[in-house]
């Protein structure tokens, strides 16, 4: 090996470890800053993995697993960069709903990109139209890290017969009390102006959000009072609706996030889909064949 080329070596690996981190059963999830655009523009090339158990604690690259927790972030972690250059990273082309997916026909394999859920679950969509859910969680970094990518394809890429679903992941006290947060926040009719907010304010601010206080500290900044908020949070609907993800958790063996869940009957990942805007791209591909 050329003295030379020792420097670049270590310096692609180091990408990539920052890139494939993720928060297994055995290891804290902990927000950390998105991945560049250098290493997410030119992945590596890499064979298909072997589907893991569903007791397995292995997690695909970019994904936080279900045992994961954050603690004590403020003291392990760096400041997320907040600079157009990180988040810049997550700049999602502009795609056509259908022509892309017809486009990119059979570009990703069953069993390699994505695999069925078994058994397949009921979706709530109407006929005719395809659902996709995200699972995901407000304290994990590859869910930040997609967000952006995912808000572009929601309000302007997808198909309109794809129905767009996020289901909050519900393994641990932490997680519920995001969870809530989320439900609450959409009942108040404030989710679509505080959804990327609180995002931001968990892995850029490193305000947890994690407790009652800081959630209604952090609320009140933008216009919602602590009754509002308490009465919300404590609703019938609210309840319901958590209980609902957490049985949806179940059904769909979430073991990491972010992950999606196609018409009820497969499931895929950054990591199987190859990044951020490849997955966007499956799930236009599945779901353009689901609908016929």
């Amino acid at each position: 090996m050329k003295k030379g080329m020792k420097p670049l070596i270590a310096t692609l690996a180091a990408g990539w470890l920052v890139f494939a981190a993720a928060c297994s059963p055995d290891q804290p999830a902990e927000p950390v800053a998105p991945p560049s655009p250098a290493s997410e523009a030119s992945p590596a090339p890499a064979a298909p993995a072997a589907e893991a158990p569903p007791q397995a604690s292995v997690t695909e690259p970019g994904q936080v697993s279900m045992a994961a927790e954050i603690s004590e972030i403020e003291d392990q972690q760096e400041t997320v960069d907040d600079s157009p250059a990180t988040t810049g990273s997550l700049r999602l082309r502009d795609l056509s709903p259908v022509a892309s997916a017809q486009a990119q026909a059979s570009r990703f394999q069953q069993g390699v990109n994505y695999k069925p859920l078994v058994p397949a679950q009921p979706t709530s969509v109407s006929p005719g139209q395809v659902e996709a859910v995200e699972v995901f969680w407000y304290g994990c970094p590859h869910c930040f890290a997609l967000d952006p990518a995912v808000e572009s394809w929601r309000k302007s890429g997808k198909a309109p017969y794809v129905q767009f679903v996020r289901v909050p992941a519900m393994w641990n006290d932490m997680l519920k009390t995001h969870a809530r947060l989320f439900y609450t926040v959409e009942t108040l009719g404030k989710l679509e102006e505080l959804h990327p907010v609180i995002f931001r304010e968990i892995n850029v601010s490193r305000n947890l959000l994690d407790t009652t206080d800081k959630i209604v500290a952090f609320l009140g900044q933008h216009g919602i009072t602590a009754d509002a908020y308490k009465k919300a949070a404590n609703s019938f609907a609210v309840e319901a609706k958590l209980r609902r993800a957490e049985e949806l958790n179940r059904r769909y063996r979430v073991q990491g996030v972010p992950m999606v869940v196609i018409n009820g009957k497969y499931t895929a990942d950054v990591g199987s889909a190859g990044g951020n805007q490849q997955l966007l791209q499956l799930i236009d591909e599945v779901a353009a064949r689901e609908r016929g």
